[in-house]
């Protein structure tokens, strides 16, 4: 553990902060880890981004390695949270495995709010294998933005689940994991992006006025 790195956007004294974690398989500078922590920082935000040791790993020129065991990837959701000062004024959450694991840890922790960007509902081509038991009891005021046509967990398949009312999902039109959608769709990824991380944004500063009363 330890060698935390953070990518931040936004002002520093702004009054909402967002913790992003990446996924699986592309580092917190990603295109579309770039593509939604501007964006949400273009709307007032402070936007703090780190790597899980893995993609450390990576970057500093190892081999291409899977993701660290669930533990180690939520030992460094804490390490993290308490380098920022506690999760009370912080909105955690990720892309797909990194939002994941934000939600499992976020009641615990007393964070405000959570974000998943494409949560993987259950693995590809396994719907019985669902990754769900946690969000049926979900207290933390929750937004998932999921693609209509996401592998790990489409619109038909998501309205059969049990999920908490403090949950809301925002749909994709006909977008995949990744929120790509079909050409004939008419849509396009940059503007599910930006449709991504305007939701984002409303969301974060919907709890910061909550809160404000």
């Amino acid at each position: 553990m330890g060698n935390l790195t953070f990518l931040t956007d936004g002002q520093a004294d702004a009054a909402d902060r967002f913790v992003l974690a990446h996924g699986a398989g592309a580092p917190m500078d990603s295109p579309t880890m770039e593509a939604i922590a501007t964006g949400v920082a273009a709307a007032g935000i402070r936007v703090v981004r780190f790597e899980f040791p893995y993609m450390r790993q990576r970057r500093g020129g190892g081999r291409r390695r899977p993701p660290d065991r669930q533990a180690v990837l939520l030992e460094t959701w804490h390490e993290v949270i308490g380098c920022l000062g506690g999760s009370e004024s912080l909105v955690i959450g990720g892309r797909s495995m990194g939002g994941r694991m934000a939600s499992l840890i976020a009641d615990a922790v007393g964070a405000r709010g959570l974000v998943c960007l494409g949560y993987p509902f259950h693995p590809p081509g396994k719907p019985e294998k669902l990754r769900t038991e946690h969000l049926a009891d979900l207290r933390t005021p929750t937004l998932i933005v999921q693609g209509e046509r996401d592998a790990f967990g489409s619109k038909a398949e998501v309205g059969g689940y049990a999920l908490s009312d403090a949950i809301r999902v925002h749909w994709l039109a006909d977008g995949d994991h990744s929120f790509v959608p079909r050409k004939r769709s008419g849509h396009t990824a940059a503007g599910h992006l930006a449709e991504a991380a305007a939701v984002t944004a409303e969301f974060i500063q919907s709890l910061s006025h909550a809160t404000r009363g």
